[in-house]
C-alpha cells in the first residue's frame, strides 16, 4: 500500500491524479485549446494579428510578401497544431496504460480510491459497496471510471490531431484570405478594419467553446492586439 499510495493517504492520492490527468489533458503551449474549431479560431486570431504587424512594420508592403508569408505562416501553424495533438496523445496513451498497469496489479488500493471518490459523492453502507463490487467486476469499465473520476479525463472530446491540425489549417486560410484581399482592394483602413473584426469573431467563437466569458475575450483580445499594434507603429515612426 505504501508503494502504491507513496506515503500518502488516498484523498492526497486522488488529488495527485487528478494534477496528472489535467497535465495529460492540457495543450504544451497553453494557448491552444483542443478541438479543430477552437484551433481554427486561435489560429485566424494569430494570423490576422501578425499579418497586421507585418504590414506596419515593412510599411509599404505588397501583397506579394502577405502571400509568401501566409504560405509558410500556413505550414508552421498547421505542422505545429498536428504536432501538438500527437504529443497529447502521446501523453494520455501513457496515462491509460499505467492505470491499467495499476488495476491489474493493485486492485486493494484501486477499490480504495474508487471507494474514496464515491464516498465524497455521498454513497455509503451497502448501496456503496454494491457500487464497487460491480465496478469491480469489469476491468474495461474499471479503467474508464478511473480514467474519468481519478484523473477528470472525458476521453469521447479529445479529436484526432489531423482533425484538429484541419482546422488550424482552415483558420489561417480563411484569415489570411481575407486580410490580404481587404489590402488590395481598400490599403489605408482596410487591413485595421478586418484585423479587428477576425480578432473579435475568433475571440468570441474561442469563449464559446472554452464557456468562459464572451464579453470578456473579445476585449482582452481586442485591446491586446491594439496595444501591441499601436505600440509597433508609434516605435516604426519613432525610429523612422
Amino acid at each position: 500500500m505504501t508503494g502504491h499510495f507513496e506515503g500518502k493517504s488516498v484523498l492526497e492520492h486522488l488529488k495527485e491524479a487528478r494534477s496528472r490527468g489535467a497535465f495529460a489533458s492540457a495543450e504544451t503551449h497553453g494557448t491552444e485549446a483542443p478541438g479543430c474549431i477552437s484551433a481554427g479560431s486561435d489560429s485566424a486570431k494569430e494570423t490576422a494579428f501578425v499579418l497586421l504587424l507585418i504590414s506596419i512594420l515593412f510599411h509599404p508592403v505588397s501583397p506579394t510578401t502577405l502571400i509568401l508569408f501566409s504560405i509558410a505562416w500556413f505550414l508552421w501553424k498547421t505542422g505545429r497544431s498536428a504536432l501538438l495533438g500527437w504529443a497529447r496523445i502521446e501523453r494520455l496513451h501513457r496515462l491509460i496504460q499505467e492505470e491499467k498497469w495499476e488495476i491489474e496489479h493493485n486492485r486493494e488500493e484501486e477499490r480504495q480510491e474508487l471507494t474514496a471518490l464515491y464516498k465524497t459523492k455521498g454513497l455509503s453502507g451497502k448501496l456503496l459497496e454494491d457500487v464497487i463490487s460491480v465496478f469491480m467486476a469489469d476491468d474495461n469499465r474499471l479503467l474508464s471510471i478511473m480514467l474519468e473520476e481519478e484523473m477528470g479525463l472525458t476521453l469521447e472530446v479529445f479529436e484526432h490531431p489531423l482533425k484538429q491540425s484541419s482546422g488550424a489549417a482552415i483558420g489561417v486560410l480563411a484569415s489570411s484570405s481575407l486580410f490580404i484581399s481587404t489590402f488590395i482592394f481598400f490599403p489605408l483602413y482596410g487591413p485595421l478594419i478586418i484585423s479587428a473584426c477576425i480578432i473579435g469573431i475568433s475571440s468570441y467563437i474561442a469563449a464559446k467553446q472554452d464557456r468562459s466569458r464572451t464579453l470578456e475575450a473579445l476585449i482582452w483580445n481586442l485591446s491586446a492586439a491594439a496595444l501591441a499594434g499601436g505600440t509597433l507603429y508609434f516605435l516604426t515612426q519613432l525610429i523612422k
